[in-house]
């Protein structure tokens, strides 16, 4: 007797249970995401087929269930499924976190037209020579283009500032700079052509000697004009030649 009384009383539990789960409430909620537009999201109960969609803000109302599943889809966002469970129906707002839609393109091509540039279109002339910042520089310092032609004003204060600037030892300083820019131009063509790698494997030389090896093959002149001529094979000929030299020498600075 008391083993049926116990299985009435199971089943009847069970019942309860059952009935609670399947009671249907609303449930009021909001996404959150990286969109700009929280507004106009489908919120779908894909058991009842209920429908509803958010507002502004990302606020939505709609009726469900435990176990019941809400999908959210938009443009947008990504597609996102969740179950209904019964904390939910605790909660003054349901948080539901969307991924925005992002369009990757699978491959970006850079198409780069040689015939089009400033001067094919007419914007600059075809002998027009480019300065860098330390030319222009020494240019308006001593009042003449860098092949010593002058720049032909006549009179006045200006044409007396190239003096001014030669007396004050400005013009020798701007011509010591111009130098520095040079240097600085050849150790990054030797850095980006060769890399640091190069001079390690390829021509032995210390890592912690490979940057004054660079100041070293600078400042001669074979080096110099090889690389400035984009001449790979005699640019590397030299720099075998040079290492030689350079690893000698650092030999005898230790003895």
């Amino acid at each position: 007797m008391r083993c049926l009384f116990k299985i009435i009383l199971l089943l009847l539990v069970s019942n309860v249970l059952s009935a609670q789960n399947g009671l249907v409430k609303t449930i009021k909620g909001k996404v959150i995401s990286e969109a700009v537009d929280l507004d106009e999201i489908y919120v779908i109960n894909l058991k009842s087929e209920a429908t509803t969609s958010s507002e502004k803000g990302g606020y939505f109302t709609i009726a469900a269930a435990v176990g019941d599943t809400l999908m959210f889809s938009a443009i947008q966002i990504k597609g996102r499924k969740i179950a209904i469970t019964d904390k939910d129906f605790d909660k003054e707002l349901l948080m539901v976190k969307l991924e925005p839609m992002i369009n990757r393109l699978d491959e970006v091509i850079i198409k780069q037209y040689k015939n089009i540039n400033a001067v094919s279109l007419g914007i600059i002339p075809a002998d027009t020579k480019h300065y860098t910042p330390a030319e222009r520089k020494l240019m308006a310092a001593s009042g003449t283009d860098l092949k010593g032609n002058t720049d032909g004003s006549m009179g006045g204060s200006a044409s007396l500032d190239p003096l001014f600037n030669w007396m004050s030892g400005r013009t020798a300083m701007l011509e010591k700079e111009l130098e520095v820019e040079k240097k600085e131009t050849l150790l990054q063509k030797i850095e980006n052509q060769f890399g640091i790698d190069y001079f390690i494997e390829k021509l032995k030389i210390p890592k912690e000697y490979v940057r004054g090896f660079w100041y070293y093959v600078v400042d001669e002149s074979r080096f110099v004009s090889a690389l400035n001529a984009k001449n790979k094979t005699m640019t590397t000929f030299v720099l075998a030649e040079l290492s030689t030299k350079y690893l000698e020498i650092q030999k005898l600075e230790k003895k």
